[in-house]
């Protein structure tokens, strides 16, 4: 997964990861969808980048809001292959027709 990105190399991956935040040691968004239908097919897009990026968020979904936290817990943070996932969340959200809020 690679090593864990200094304070400089994760400040600059967030400017190219629009709309998440960090928190700590990891990097949250949440996503907001017209119902609890459209979250659940956006929650199942997000599960299969992840089980093909073997990099898996940690997902908690409250009727149409779902927030995803990513971290590379076996390194103790965040590392690349966090922002790259969060990059193909993006674009599985922007790409969508699931008629976000």
């Amino acid at each position: 997964m690679g090593e864990t990105l200094s304070a400089t190399q994760i400040t600059e991956a967030l400017a190219q990861t629009p709309e998440w935040t960090l928190e700590s040691r990891e990097i949250t968004r949440q996503f907001q969808f017209k119902d609890f239908v459209q979250a659940m097919r956006f929650v199942n897009a997000v599960a299969d980048a992840a089980e093909k990026a073997n990099h898996h968020p940690d997902i908690d979904i409250r009727w149409n809001k779902v927030l995803l936290r990513l971290s590379t817990h076996s390194k103790g943070g965040l590392t690349e292959a966090d922002f790259q996932l969060a990059a193909q969340i993006n674009a599985i959200n922007s790409s969508s027709t699931m008629d976000n809020k």
